[in-house]
């Protein structure tokens, strides 16, 4: 079993996140600044340029939001849009099998809860080694009961 992190833990793309925020930068940037330089625009799409390149921003944002957290009472899974707070007992297994683009959580209510903060889309060593040490931290934190 591999050696198993020290919590609290925070598990994210940080490359893909490196990239999508300095995107959503430039991108803002060089959007309000064509907005401001070119003359023969009115003040209305002057304002509706640079709105529009704050929400291009802001779904930028969203997309590097994700990651997963382990503390000592269990894991935080923040998705794009949504949050969930798990105990350990409530993980069963964590699972990224060749192809899929993230970890998937196995879950005691029996469904299966995607963790987009461990996604090996650019970093795939990284992704394998957080992969490794989450479900380190799940078999050595959850309590099963085991009928022999």
């Amino acid at each position: 079993m591999p050696d198993t992190p020290a919590l609290p833990v925070t598990f994210r793309p940080g490359l893909t996140r490196a990239v999508l925020l300095t995107a959503g930068a430039a991108l803002f940037a060089v959007i309000t600044a064509v907005a401001v330089l070119l003359e023969q625009f009115t003040p209305g799409e002057r304002v509706s340029f640079i709105v529009m390149a704050a929400l291009l921003g802001g779904v930028l944002v969203l997309l590097a939001r994700p990651k997963v957290v382990a503390d000592e009472q269990g894991v935080t899974v923040v998705n794009i849009t949504s949050r969930r707070r798990l105990e350990w007992p409530e993980i069963l297994q964590v699972t990224l099998r060749t192809g899929d683009p993230w970890v998937f959580l196995d879950l005691s209510d029996g469904t299966s809860l995607p963790a987009l903060g461990i996604q090996p889309g650019i970093a795939r060593r990284r992704a394998l080694a957080d992969a490794r040490a989450l479900r380190a931290l799940v078999e050595a934190r959850s309590v099963r009961d085991v009928e022999g």
